[in-house]
């Protein structure tokens, strides 16, 4: 039997435009652990020669693995490495690693473009035994921890788009 494919989907609501969102999100050096709780590298970003020196090109060329440490104690290592890029509204990847799959971000504008939808979606099946082992039982809370780890998400790029406004300031 293959693993379960999870069909995991978060929508965050942000109080500023794409603009400034995909600033932040689609930062060439991966910011993501400065900003999001209990998200560490694994290890350096892996990035080849990208074609040009677009921030597209340069995300194209980026693997970022990190750390996931889920409310349930276990550490998810995941690789991220962008598909498709098309700033600033969405970007596809392939996810690897404790997760195998793909992903995609997509912003879309609220609020007379005052605000920011981010659709956040994953295609992923577990790699690790345990999880694949447990999964049958264990299903609905993997997905109440992905759940959690998403809103803790939410909150840091509230927070790290606040300081940037005032920054700006």
């Amino acid at each position: 039997m293959p693993p379960r494919l999870f069909d995991l989907s978060s929508t965050w609501h942000l109080p500023v435009p794409p603009e400034k969102v995909w600033a932040i999100i689609a930062d060439i050096n991966m910011s993501w652990p400065s900003w999001w709780p209990h998200c560490s590298f694994a290890g350096p970003l892996v990035r080849t020669k990208p074609e040009s020196n677009s921030q597209e090109h340069i995300l194209k060329a980026t693997t970022a693995h990190l750390n996931f440490k889920a409310s349930l104690g276990y550490t998810l290592t995941i690789s991220i490495h962008p598909t498709d890029v098309t700033a600033p509204r969405e970007i596809d990847f392939n996810a690897g690693g404790h997760l195998d799959g793909t992903g995609r971000v997509v912003l879309t504008p609220e609020k007379l473009g005052e605000a920011t939808r981010m659709d956040i979606e994953w295609r992923v099946r577990p790699t690790q035994r345990w999880m694949n082992l447990l999964t049958p039982i264990a299903a609905p809370v993997f997905t109440a921890a992905h759940a959690l780890m998403m809103r803790q998400g939410e909150k840091g790029l509230v927070k790290a788009l606040a300081k940037q406004a005032t920054a700006n300031a």
